[in-house]
This record gives structure tokens, C-alpha cells and sequence, in this order.
């Protein structure tokens, strides 16, 4: 099993960054996918964005331009640098393993606590 630990959120100010990691331990996380998710109060989980194996990604459109995701296999670790936040990116972010389906992907792992951002003047 791959066991995940999310970290670096925190409160900023609209138009600010944040860069969100997560650490990874368990078996082969250099061939797996991995997805950033989020969940905000009173929604629904959504997905953010992918990493393949080979480091291609892809992007909900709410944050295409302004989310980067990317991983470092060396480290067992994936991150999400978000630039240009605004008040609605606010939730509590979740990394997991994924695969594609074919209207999006699918988490694969259990959820850990994720990490909360807080986006507010």
C-alpha cells in the first residue's frame, strides 16, 4: 500500500501561493500516477490536477494557468505549487494514487487528513 502525508497549507491572502507536498511511502510511487484533490465545506470532493508516471499532467479548468503539479521520484514526493489564489481554492487539499478513466480519473488509495488552505483578506 502506498500511505500518503499532506502538508504546507495555510491561510494567505487573495493573489498569493502556496506549495502543497506529499510525501509518499509504500511500493513502486515511480510508476503510479498521482492526482491532487480538494474538498471545500458543504461540496462535494473534486479532482485538481494529474501527474503521469512520465510526468505529463493535466488540469481542472479552474486552475488551469495558475496550479503547477509536479514530482520528484528521488524524494517519493508530489506537489502542488498554486499561484494567483482566490477565496474559492479554499478546502482542505488531498493527494492520492490515479488512474484514467475515460470522463476523468479515479482515485485509487485510501484518503489521508489532507491539508488545509485558507484563501481570505
Amino acid at each position: 500500500q502506498v500511505q500518503l502525508v499532506e502538508s504546507g497549507g495555510g491561510l494567505v491572502q487573495p493573489g498569493g501561493s502556496l506549495r502543497l507536498s506529499c510525501a509518499a511511502s509504500g511500493s513502486i510511487f515511480s510508476i503510479r500516477a498521482m492526482g491532487w484533490y480538494r474538498q471545500a465545506p458543504g461540496k462535494q470532493r473534486e479532482w485538481v490536477a494529474t501527474i503521469t508516471s512520465g510526468g505529463s499532467t493535466d488540469y481542472a479548468d479552474s486552475v488551469k494557468g495558475r496550479f503547477t503539479i509536479s514530482r520528484d521520484n528521488a524524494k517519493n514526493t508530489v506537489y502542488l505549487r498554486m499561484n494567483s489564489l482566490k477565496p474559492e481554492d479554499t478546502a482542505v487539499y488531498y493527494c492520492n494514487t490515479v488512474m484514467g478513466i475515460r470522463n476523468g480519473y479515479y482515485a485509487t488509495g485510501a484518503w489521508g487528513q489532507g491539508t488545509q488552505v485558507t484563501v481570505s483578506s
